[in-house]
């Protein structure tokens, strides 16, 4: 089976999980709207803004894993639902930790929706690499791939600083290391990957094999 139809699928569902977190922003309660005001929703913000951060950075990768795979199997298709679904939970995990004003609950909560999914894109990059064998492209651009070891290092210092802290953001030290730990995972992703980008081109040009146009 070729990918076009998995990523077309998959592009659909995070648009869909970005479109419902923008719609569960709201204006400030103020009668008089003014930038003081609009500080009463950074927390709001905050919590989209990190977010779309993540979706945006799962959608990239899982373009460019895609690229430099050649084919798709069942075992594919299931682990890419199980990204999908763990993405999917992003809405929810956001709306509640952002109407808490990061509390300590949701802020575990969030910490563990995102451990999860980087869980589920672990499976699906190894599932894909085993269908494809170990000299696999994938296999090769990835490397060590210290990024994706030190990301659920990151989730899991996060979630326990989360419970060793209590309230909220704006009394609790905990609980401002834990936002703190999700947002530097953040930022080592948005610093830009270039190892399957690196794989890309070479495949790309690469000759055609005249045998293919006999």
């Amino acid at each position: 089976m070729r990918t076009s139809r998995l990523e077309a699928f998959s592009d659909g569902v995070l648009a869909i999980i970005i479109t419902i977190m923008v719609l569960e922003l709201r204006e400030p309660d103020g009668l008089r709207p003014n930038l003081a005001e609009l500080s009463h929703s950074f927390p709001s913000l905050l919590s989209y803004l990190l977010s779309f951060i993540y979706v945006g950075i799962y959608w990239a990768n899982h373009h460019h894993m895609f690229q430099v795979t050649e084919h798709v199997t069942g075992g594919v298709l299931w682990a890419n639902l199980g990204l999908l679904f763990c993405l999917s939970l992003f809405p929810f995990t956001t709306q509640w930790m952002d109407s808490s004003t990061f509390a300590q609950t949701p802020v575990i909560v969030y910490g563990v929706n995102l451990l999860a999914a980087a869980i589920a894109y672990y499976i699906l990059q190894t599932v894909i690499i085993r269908s494809q064998g170990k000299d696999s492209a994938l296999r090769k651009a990835i490397g060590r791939d210290w990024k994706g070891k030190v990301s659920p290092v990151g989730y899991i210092a996060g979630i326990i600083a989360a419970l060793a802290g209590g309230g909220t953001i704006l009394n609790s030290p905990g609980i401002a290391v834990a936002v703190a730990c999700y947002v530097a995972m953040a930022a080592i992703w948005v610093i830009p990957d270039r190892r399957i980008e690196t794989a890309v081109i070479p495949a790309a040009t690469t000759p055609a094999d005249p045998e293919q146009h006999s």
